[in-house]
């Protein structure tokens, strides 16, 4: 994987790359090396213990966390094959809209994508079964991830500790027993993405972390670091990206609302400079543009940047949902880059400061979120402990 195309996963604050690096390469780390000099004030038996208990809590949490929407999804994929049906069926399409839906994709692709038509006709015979089954993919997907990470993983290392404290001859661990109840109409969830997953996972892992707390001060410290933690993993950085893109912006007079990739792509910079990229001109034209142009350059962006899905004929897949709203927004942004580019003398020169100041706006919001989330937020915890219960120990422990 080249450099770009590294800057560009990091950046991209709806996909997993820059959870992975936040969380099991600078935060994890950090809050294991913070909470055992907090606890070392206590005493070196106390912080090594802690240290062990959090080394373990991150890191397995990290796995089940960033592994376990993936894995249990392809499961859930294999159980509706089994039954005869695609796992490739937009739940969206469901819906009926002016020019989507599974109804009128049936009728518009009826004899140029024949097979996928008798996948989606299947899918019309049979839609409560395929409903029941996308919701069963959801809750396996999402809710053994969150009796892992939530209920069994902290009574497993709470066990560890006890066993470890009895060897110690200190007192041992009392722990609750939790269970979790979960049921509704979800197959339209089944279709979040795996990011979307591990945020319904994180919100499950806070109620199981609180349930399984070993005393009322390490539920509240738990309920507010597991809170806190979801806001700066999915919240932050998407507002943090947008401000430092706005800054450039107003600073420099540089746009870089793009993806990376596409502000080292020699191709497309051309293409802007000899102004012949063809867009849809209305928001409810997007799907008949992207029907009838599929090996236009617009087409072939929206199929890379923006999730739509062609068949090798270059057919458009009528299994799949077009997102019209993120479609709309990426044009809106290749239009402002377009007008901003076409005012500069070099567009590749152009091009390559852009492409630098993007790279550095992403490591900023990488830097600043982990630094929130590996360094501020812990020491907070730890002044609010202090204020709180009074010790610097971890109240599960003391």
């Amino acid at each position: 994987m080249s450099i770009i195309n590294i800057i560009s996963a990091v950046g991209n604050n709806r996909g997993i790359a820059p959870l992975v690096v936040r969380d099991c390469c600078i935060e994890a780390p950090t809050k294991v090396g913070l909470t055992y000099k907090q606890n070392l004030k206590d005493s070196k038996q106390m912080a090594n213990n802690a240290a062990r208990e959090r080394f373990i809590d991150e890191y397995f949490t990290s796995a089940i966390w960033i592994g376990g929407p993936i894995l249990f999804n392809a499961v859930g994929d294999k159980i509706i094959k089994k039954s005869g049906l695609s796992p490739k069926i937009s739940m969206n399409l469901f819906k009926k809209e002016k020019k989507q839906g599974i109804q009128y994709n049936i009728n518009k692709f009826k004899e140029k994508a024949p097979n996928e038509i008798m996948e989606l006709e299947k899918a019309l015979k049979n839609k409560s079964k395929l409903q029941n089954l996308q919701a069963l993919k959801f809750l396996i997907s999402t809710m053994i991830p969150i009796a892992f990470m939530g209920f069994i993983l902290p009574k497993l290392n709470f066990k560890l500790t006890e066993k470890i404290k009895e060897n110690q001859n200190n007192k041992s661990l009392c722990i609750q027993n939790s269970q979790l109840s979960f049921k509704g109409a979800l197959s339209t969830m089944s279709s979040m993405s795996n990011v979307n997953k591990m945020a319904v996972t994180d919100g499950g892992l806070t109620i199981g972390r609180v349930m399984t707390g070993r005393n009322r001060y390490e539920q509240l410290e738990l309920g507010f670091k597991n809170v806190m933690m979801m806001f700066l993993n999915f919240v932050f950085p998407i507002y943090m990206a947008k401000y430092l893109d706005n800054i450039t912006k107003r600073v420099f007079g540089i746009n870089v609302n793009l993806d990376p990739k596409l502000m080292a792509d020699n191709k497309f910079l051309n293409i802007v400079k000899n102004r012949t990229l063809k867009m849809p001109n209305q928001k409810e034209n997007i799907v008949d543009f992207l029907d009838a142009n599929p090996n236009s350059e617009f087409s072939k962006l929206c199929e890379k940047y923006c999730g739509v899905k062609y068949l090798k004929s270059r057919i458009r897949d009528p299994r799949k949902y077009v997102d019209i709203n993120k479609i709309e927004s990426f044009k809106n942004e290749l239009n402002g880059f377009i007008k901003e580019v076409g005012s500069s003398d070099d567009i590749k020169k152009y091009g390559k400061k852009a492409l630098r100041a993007k790279s550095v706006n992403i490591i900023a919001n990488v830097a600043i979120s982990s630094f929130l989330l590996s360094v501020a937020l812990p020491e907070l915890i730890f002044l609010l402990r202090r204020k709180i219960t009074g010790s610097d120990a971890e109240p599960g422990l003391s």
